[in-house]
């Protein structure tokens, strides 16, 4: 059999991963529409907003192969590890970022409000709130309960 279809096919923990990623990004468009009333293509594809798709993933990798290979061997402390650095940073770095890029983006717009210079605006939405980051972790482990 090859790569793809090992991986995709017969890998339950990446289809649920997967799935659990698909669901998050899903669900962030639906929001957005729900809330704004318009349809926002970005929301599906793009980074922040609730829920967290990149705490969906992890978190599913996470209960998968610690479901599959036991809470007790080193992959799954691994997989720990791993999924909590990409937490970590969703909620810390990257939300922190997009707060610093709203902020000299009102800069931009006090500054040079006239129109007469070009301003590049910086993409504020990067990261997510905890609750976002907590939301997604929960999406991705109900996923992986479900389907590994």
């Amino acid at each position: 059999m090859g790569f793809f279809h090992l991986l995709f096919v017969e890998n339950r923990v990446f289809k649920a991963a997967l799935i659990a990623w698909l669901l998050a990004q899903g669900l962030k468009g639906i929001f957005v529409f729900i809330k704004n009333k318009r349809f926002n293509f970005e929301r599906f594809v793009g980074p922040g907003g609730m829920p967290s798709s990149h705490s969906a993933f992890v978190s599913s990798i996470i209960v998968g192969i610690g479901l599959s290979e036991g809470w007790d061997q080193p992959i799954t402390a691994l997989a720990i590890v791993f999924g909590l650095i990409v937490m970590y940073d969703a909620a810390g770095v990257r939300y922190n970022a997009g707060k610093q890029a709203e902020i000299l983006n009102k800069i931009v717009d006090d500054i040079y409000h006239g129109g007469k210079v070009r301003e590049d605006r910086l993409k504020e939405l990067l990261g997510h709130t905890p609750v976002e980051v907590f939301a997604g972790a929960l999406l991705g482990a109900v996923v992986s309960l479900l389907l590994v």
